[in-house]
């Protein structure tokens, strides 16, 4: 876990200085929480350039239809291993009598997820919409500002706290963001709102992951599979009153070879990176989560400004970008050695 020792009570911090220092203490990495933050970013990094590309280079106007397709994609794909045995949906597949109802798992469990799932929703809607209006370097930018959510988040549901590297190493990475985004020259007030909306759904939803996912007695596959169930309809649903249904129908690149790759490569990506998201939660924590997120930004925003450019250079905007790299890359190092 990152930076995170025993959690209390909100209630007993304030009379026991000795146990609100156990707040603060943290364990390093395992070598199987480092391949999972590393897949994440790689992942990372592949989808955000596989949706600007449908989003911006093929100007497809449903980005929620994108986020249903991806869903889809993710439940088939569940569906199919789990018939055919190739994974299971709980914690020693403990519920393998549950494995011919239709649901595949119980009931009550998808209940004790649903938090879960309307949050994933949330966070998926008004990620793809804040991809759409920013560039990829100030997306990048911007978005690491959601460890400021995350740590306030965790806070609020756990009464967690942060050793003092931390909160410089977050510092840093606010600093920059806001560095980089004060000479941005394509600034546009509905995109920049929907990356902090985006920001906020993001530290909700891996704060979700951090709890029920130790409660549910599923495991990453299991806990996708049940965003999916709960997820699809309603997007679905949602898609349909919006008419993105219609508007994709009417797309002139939909049946062309360049576009249906590009939305077939987004959609398989997006299974991997979910997979990842619950792997890298639950093996390290919410905040190492997010923190993963700023470093596959250096990468980011290199390939965003070659492939889709946007951001005229601006020495402030390079000094910005730096300094939440260099953010990324303290937390990183106190993270690795136990602070």
């Amino acid at each position: 876990m990152a930076s995170k020792g025993h959690v209390l009570p909100v209630s007993s911090l304030a009379g026991d200085s000795s146990r609100d220092e156990s707040l603060f203490k943290g364990s390093g990495m395992t070598k199987r929480g480092a391949y999972a933050a590393v897949s994440y970013m790689t992942c990372a990094v592949l989808l955000v350039m596989f949706n600007k590309a449908a989003l911006s280079s093929y100007n497809f106007p449903a980005a929620n239809v994108i986020t249903l397709l991806q869903i889809t994609c993710s439940t088939s794909i569940l569906y199919a291993m789990k018939r055919w045995k190739i994974i299971s949906f709980s914690v020693g597949d403990t519920w393998a009598s549950d494995s011919l109802s239709p649901l595949l798992v119980p009931f009550e469990t998808l209940l004790h997820t649903l938090p879960l799932s309307i949050s994933y929703m949330l966070y998926m809607l008004a990620t793809m919409e804040s991809v759409r209006g920013v560039n990829v370097p100030m997306y990048t930018a911007l978005r690491r500002t959601t460890v400021v959510f995350t740590m306030i988040v965790e806070y609020l549901l756990t009464g967690q706290k942060y050793s003092y590297y931390v909160v410089g190493s977050v510092g840093l990475i606010v600093s920059g963001a806001f560095i980089a985004g004060a000479r941005d020259l394509s600034f546009d007030y509905y995109g920049y709102a929907m990356v902090f909306i985006s920001n906020i759904t993001t530290a909700i939803y891996l704060a979700t992951i951090a709890r029920i996912g130790k409660t549910s007695g599923l495991n990453s596959f299991g806990l996708m599979w049940c965003n999916g169930l709960v997820c699809g309809p309603l997007i679905l649903l949602w898609t349909f009153i919006r008419g993105d249904l219609e508007s994709t129908m009417q797309f002139p690149y939909l049946f062309t070879p360049g576009f249906q790759v590009i939305m077939l490569l987004s959609c398989v990506m997006a299974f991997f990176l979910n997979y990842s998201i619950f792997l890298n939660t639950t093996l390290n924590s919410a905040l190492t989560q997010t923190m993963c997120g700023n470093l596959k930004d250096f990468f980011t925003v290199g390939i965003g400004w070659v492939l889709f450019g946007g951001l005229p250079f601006d020495i402030l905007n390079v000094l910005g970008q730096s300094l939440g790299f260099v953010g990324s890359g303290f937390y990183a190092y106190c993270k690795l050695k136990g602070k």
